[in-house]
């Protein structure tokens, strides 16, 4: 049975992130995973419940901000603000720079037989 810092892959398929205590964990692909913090830096939105794009960004369910699943990096600010999901050009702009400082933490997530492993 998995530790606390243990999952099983089948868990983790191409694409998918799920919650895991504080972590955000996925697999991008050919067991390409990743452990980030799972809060969005915008307004706290649980990234576990986020999506992977085609680049292997992980993308905020709320407001579509996008993170360097490597870095932590805000690579992209949000589309919207509470309820609101339309353009907010200059509040972006502010948000992703916030972002880029305030990155999100990372830890290392490795295959280890059938489980994957947070180191």
């Amino acid at each position: 049975m998995p530790g606390p810092d243990r999952i099983p892959a089948t868990d983790l398929p191409p694409g998918a992130v799920r919650g895991h205590g504080e972590w955000a964990v996925g697999n991008r692909g050919n067991d390409r995973y990743f452990a980030v913090s799972r809060r969005c830096r915008h307004q706290l939105a649980d990234l576990a419940g986020g999506t992977l794009d085609a680049d292997g960004c992980l993308v905020c369910p709320w407001h579509q901000s996008r993170y360097d699943v490597r870095t932590g990096e805000m690579v992209e600010g949000p589309r919207g603000f509470l309820a609101y999901h339309g353009p907010t050009p200059v509040y972006t702009q502010l948000v992703a720079a916030f972002g880029r400082l305030a990155r999100l933490r990372v830890r290392r997530a490795s295959r280890d037989g059938d489980d994957v492993v947070l180191e």
